[in-house]
């Protein structure tokens, strides 16, 4: 048996380029050294090159300033049933600009106050269940879902300051606009929000 004093503890290290004769045997006492010269590299350069690293960075959204976010693009949509009359007035009712509640309703179900998403959101203004029931309304009453949307969609507007991040949390939910500092990097929340508010 061999005692611990005696055993020298070797390490092997092979490097791509160099040959089979060409081995580095490196001691116990160099490895530390090693270990810590290339978790430098990989501190220092190499994070700095990922940093810089556009095909790396994950995609963002910018999100403009809340001067240029004040007026929403026009609804164009080909609706013109009793609906329409009803998602002005909950608009209204809840402050948030006509245009942009018509666009969301018709982005959301199409018009269709019987819609079910694969999520289960319901209705005209896709309310989940248990937002509705939060906000007080029936969501499978066409009145009461438009007026808990436009008031949903109010209360998103109170907490991020801009339609833009209001129509964001209206699609993904508050917590994910949080988490990403702005419009998430999600394509379905950047092609709603591009959808009803534009360029």
């Amino acid at each position: 048996m061999i005692g611990k004093t005696s055993l020298i503890l070797a390490v092997v290290v092979t490097f791509p380029g160099l040959g089979a004769a060409d081995t580095l045997t490196v001691s116990s006492k160099s490895r530390l050294k090693l270990f810590s010269s290339q978790t430098r590299v990989l501190d220092d350069r190499a994070s700095k090159q990922y940093a810089n690293s556009a095909r790396l960075r994950p995609e963002t959204v910018s999100i403009p300033s809340r001067g240029s976010d004040e007026t929403a693009p026009r609804y164009v949509g080909k609706y013109n049933g009793p609906y329409l009359t009803m998602a002005r007035a909950a608009a209204r009712m809840h402050n948030v600009p006509e245009e942009l509640f018509l666009r969301l309703v018709q982005q959301e179900s199409g018009w269709n106050p019987g819609a079910v998403s694969h999520k289960g959101a319901i209705g005209l203004a896709q309310l989940m269940p248990g937002t509705a029931q939060r906000l007080r309304v029936d969501p499978n009453n066409p009145k009461q879902n438009l007026e808990g949307g436009a008031k949903y969609l109010r209360q998103q507007f109170e907490t991020f300051k801009t339609w833009r991040l209001a129509l964001a949390a209206y699609n993904a939910g508050p917590g994910a606009v949080e988490k990403h500092g702005g419009v998430p990097p999600y394509k379905e929340t950047r092609n709603y929000v591009l959808t009803i508010w534009g360029n």
